[in-house]
């Protein structure tokens, strides 16, 4: 039997249409400002999807473009800046840097309360502690997508394959949180294939194109593929192999259309968090 398919456009479209029914009822429209250092092709795309998707949502959106040679004291300026000013709710800058800028400095500058990709060190510590205020996008993105699924992570098996600190950690402990009993997996796990077959919840996020193949996979799993890789034909594939984990699975995200929506729509929804708790 072919495994359902758990359609994130489809979730993200209604987190959307939710996000500014709730933004319609502040007295003020929360601000976004994204922030891009270079020309970058991919972060390009990425930054006129979410500036799309602000100004659809009925924020006040401002997207800031610096050359690739900007130094770090030049973007450091400017976040103090939008620091201060109170029309920005939330601040972005988006990643990668172009070299010569430490990421971290960078992410460190933004204060907490606007960081709503949530990766300073303050709302990382927020997420360890179990008391979360903007949670990494993409991990939250995962939760509601298993959420609208129907599938409750408490007490099932979850692998996270992955031990970034943009999704593969925050992950995990939004599973965890969850009452998921959840293991991290990584290039160095021995028996990786083996580790991924005990999954009830797999979750892909390594980067690595169609890496995990369809006999990883346990009967009737719930595969979460997090990865987006360009093949040499220009198409998108994600971490799994679609077909086969399809196969296999009991519910699967495709690539594209699963869990990259809701990535952009979850940064809308912190954004909202954000302006909220400010004004």
């Amino acid at each position: 039997m072919a495994a359902r398919v758990i359609d994130g456009k489809a979730v993200a479209a209604a987190l959307r249409a939710e996000v500014a029914a709730r933004a319609a009822t502040l007295p003020y429209a929360p601000g976004l400002a994204v922030v891009l250092v270079g020309e970058d092709p991919a972060s390009q795309v990425y930054v006129r999807n979410k500036e799309r998707a602000a100004k659809a949502a009925g924020f006040a959106s401002e997207t800031i473009r610096l050359p690739a040679s900007a130094s770090q004291a030049e973007l450091l300026a400017l976040i103090a800046r939008l620091n201060r000013d109170p029309a920005v709710d939330g601040i972005l800058v988006q990643l990668p840097l172009p070299a010569g800028i430490d990421p971290q400095a960078v992410i460190r500058a933004i204060d907490p309360a606007k960081d709503v990709d949530g990766f300073h060190p303050d709302n990382v510590a927020a997420l360890a502690l179990g008391t979360p205020f903007l949670v990494p996008c993409t991990p939250r993105g995962v939760m509601k997508l298993l959420a609208a699924a129907g599938i409750a992570p408490r007490g099932a098996r979850a692998l996270v394959l992955g031990r970034s600190n943009i999704v593969g950690r925050p992950m995990a402990a939004l599973l965890l949180a969850a009452d998921a009993t959840v293991t991290i997996a990584h290039s160095r796990t021995r028996d990786l294939a083996a580790e991924c077959r005990r999954a009830e919840i797999l979750i892909a996020a390594v980067g690595r194109a169609e890496m995990v193949r369809g006999d990883w996979v346990s009967p009737g799993a719930t595969v979460i593929d997090v990865g987006i890789n360009r093949t040499a034909a220009g198409g998108l594939v994600g971490d799994v192999a679609y077909a086969e984990a399809a196969a296999v699975a009991g519910a699967i995200t495709p690539v594209p259309g699963g869990v990259g929506p809701m990535t952009i729509a979850c940064l809308l929804e912190n954004t909202l968090i954000a302006a909220a708790a400010r004004r």
